[in-house]
């Protein structure tokens, strides 16, 4: 799936041509081609934007501040349990 080939195509133009016949057809393409360019438009803008807030995100955060809860410093090892020494008798 994924790749149509010269038949496939020209079997699609034929069934497209007997359905909204000649008249139609060059409207059709017109509207679907701004419907494509529209959407490319905008998925770009959504991309910019998220890549925009990301950079902003990472710049404006303080080092001083500490990280949002669930996440640990890179510079800080985890903490484990205690470790418990020898017993001592009571």
């Amino acid at each position: 799936m994924g790749n149509i080939g010269m038949p496939e195509l020209i079997l699609i133009l034929a069934l497209a041509l007997l359905l909204f016949g000649p008249q139609k057809l060059p409207e059709i393409g017109k509207q679907v081609g701004k419907a494509l360019g529209e959407f490319k438009r905008t998925s770009n803008e959504l991309k910019r934007t998220i890549e925009d807030e990301m950079d902003r995100a990472t710049k404006d955060a303080p080092s001083g501040e500490p990280p949002p809860p669930g996440t640990a410093p890179a510079s800080e090892p985890p903490k484990s349990a205690p470790e418990s020494g020898p017993v001592k008798p009571s």
